[in-house]
Parts: structure tokens; sequence; C-alpha cells
């Protein structure tokens, strides 16, 4: 699956869901001129898009993004993953990563702190 697409894996995760693009569209509030440019290729969705993608069908990025599986390609060191910069390094050293690496780490660290305030929200709902 790693050589799909963004837009391929978006669109089979709306097949696999039974919704129409339209339904989708107007679920996540995306323009179907945006999903047609990412048909295309024109244009990929933005990192606010792929969190929302992310999180309404419950995929990690990296495979939404990548084709990459959960546990595949992950960079460790001594049995412990990459941090650097607002966690501190741990068991590495920010410069052996390259700037857009370090860009993704941090960025899945943004993601994962909104899946978590998004899931306590929806659990104070249900309360």
């Amino acid at each position: 699956m790693g050589d799909q697409t963004i837009y391929q894996r978006i669109e089979a995760l709306i097949k696999d869901r039974g919704m129409t693009k339209k339904a989708f569209c107007e679920k996540l509030k995306i323009s179907s001129g945006n999903l047609g440019d990412w048909r295309r290729g024109k244009t990929t969705p933005g990192t606010a898009h792929l969190i929302q993608i992310s999180d309404f069908f419950n995929v990690s990025l990296d495979w939404l993004m990548k084709g990459i599986k959960p546990g595949e390609g992950v960079l460790q060191e001594q049995k412990a993953a990459y941090f650097f910069g607002v966690m501190g390094p741990l068991n590495c050293q920010a410069e052996d990563l390259e700037t857009e690496e370090q860009n993704f780490i941090l960025e899945y660290v943004e993601f994962a702190k909104y899946r978590k305030q998004k899931r306590e929200k929806d659990k104070t709902k249900l309360e």
C-alpha cells in the first residue's frame, strides 16, 4: 500500500466506510474542489485536514501520509523512541534527524495532544 497516493488512501477509507465522497466532504467540511485537487495531484491535504481525516477514520498519520502501517519504519535506538525539541532528547541527538523528520515528529506530537483533548472532551460530553 506504500505506493498509493494520500488521495488513494483517503478514497479507500471513504469506500470502506460506505460513504459517498459528497458525504465525506460535508461531514469534514472539505470542499469538493479541494478533494478534486487532491485527486488530480494538484495539491495535497494540509496538516489540519490530515489530522482531521486521520482522527475521523481512526488511522495513523504515518499510514495516511506514507502508507506505513503501525510499527513499520519506526526510528529506534536502545529500544527507545526518538524525541527532541519540546520533549528533550531521549537516547538521540536532534541533529541526527533531517529537518523534515523533526518537523513531522513535532506535528505528530501536536496531533497526539489534539486527539487526547478530543477524547477527553468527548468523554466529558458522555458523562
